[in-house]
């Protein structure tokens, strides 16, 4: 992804912060009643689906904005970011999230598979937190600089980060 997608991002945060309760939608009822053998809801109630490949992205996100499209697109191309970035939204305890990563790719199989996990769709601050990572790692921060920045930014008024260590 281009820097230019990711600024344009980034100018739409303000919708997505709307959306930073990370609750169930009308869309996750029509998800349901759509959904098909590659689908499953977690324990916690969050959609999973499998597809074959990061190229090949979950039909949950069909009917999702644009913007929402764009970052999941965008994760598996810097898991190893997004695997050194807590969450600040509560998922650690909610739905046993490590990282930022888990908000969006459950696994990366073996044999190229992905679950996806739907809580992302639905969550302001992990978009957000995404979105901020992947644009300052393309602005040239260091992923420790970066994780410096989310820290210090979600420290007050959010739920407990993920249990993520700082990178090394």
């Amino acid at each position: 992804m281009g820097k230019n997608i990711f600024a344009y991002f980034i100018s739409f945060t303000a919708i997505f912060i709307l959306l930073s309760a990370c609750s169930s939608t009308e869309e996750e009822a029509i998800a349901d009643k759509n959904k098909d053998k590659h689908s499953y809801h977690a324990e916690n109630g969050d959609l999973r689906e499998k597809t074959a490949s990061l190229s090949e992205l979950p039909k949950f996100l069909d009917n999702q904005h644009e913007q929402i499209q764009m970052v999941y697109n965008a994760v598996g191309e810097y898991q190893e970011l997004l695997e050194n970035i807590p969450c600040y939204c509560g998922c650690g305890d909610s739905a046993a999230h490590i990282d930022n990563y888990d908000c969006f790719i459950n696994e990366n199989k073996e044999n190229g598979e992905v679950v996806w996990d739907d809580h992302g769709t639905r969550c302001g601050t992990c978009l957000d937190t995404a979105a901020k990572s992947i644009n300052m790692l393309n602005e040239g921060k260091s992923i420790k600089e970066i994780r410096q920045y989310i820290d210090d930014t979600y420290k007050e008024g959010y739920a407990e980060p993920t249990p993520t260590p700082f990178p090394g």
